[in-house]
């Protein structure tokens, strides 16, 4: 049975615009992930240390794959990056978050589902609601657009290019 569900995407080292877009033309030929849509990319302002501003987006998917299985999909491509994680919220080639799916909860030691930052983040809710603003938040029970509102959303700006 597969579910819907929404990942983040976001880069700040290479040539960002070109990875994420590659990234969307993988996970679309993915024989397990159908690619529904996604968001317009925004110019961020990063959070952590000093470092480039970042493109990120988001995407819809929908999936066969259990949510542990999708997990490693997406850590799969962000090494076909050159991902390295080498300090909590530092730059890099290509970050890819699961973000939601479908109703699910989900807190394991490798995984949490709804992401537990997620409804902080101006630069994951603002290109989700673009794609996604009616989807409920399974554990707020609130529409993605409600948690918009009132969250300081200076640092995201779309991507002119």
């Amino acid at each position: 049975m597969s579910k819907k569900c929404a990942i983040a995407l976001g880069s700040n080292l290479g040539d960002s615009l070109n990875i994420l877009e590659t990234t969307i033309t993988l996970l679309s030929q993915h024989p397990y992930l159908e690619l529904i849509g996604h968001s317009p990319w925004y110019k961020t302002t990063p959070i952590g240390p000093l470092q480039p501003n970042y493109l990120n987006g988001c995407a819809i998917l929908e999936t066969s794959l259990t949510p542990e299985d999708l997990l490693q999909t997406l850590l799969s491509i962000e090494q076909k990056f050159g991902r390295i994680r080498r300090e909590k919220w530092g730059p890099r080639t290509l970050d890819l978050d699961l973000l939601l799916y479908g109703d699910l909860i989900l807190d394991t030691p490798n995984l949490t589902i709804p992401h537990p930052l997620m409804l902080d983040r101006a630069f994951v809710l603002v290109p989700l609601a673009d794609i996604a603003a009616t989807w409920v938040h399974p554990m707020t029970k609130k529409m993605i657009q409600e948690h918009l509102k009132g969250l300081n959303c200076e640092g995201v700006q779309p991507l002119i290019s």
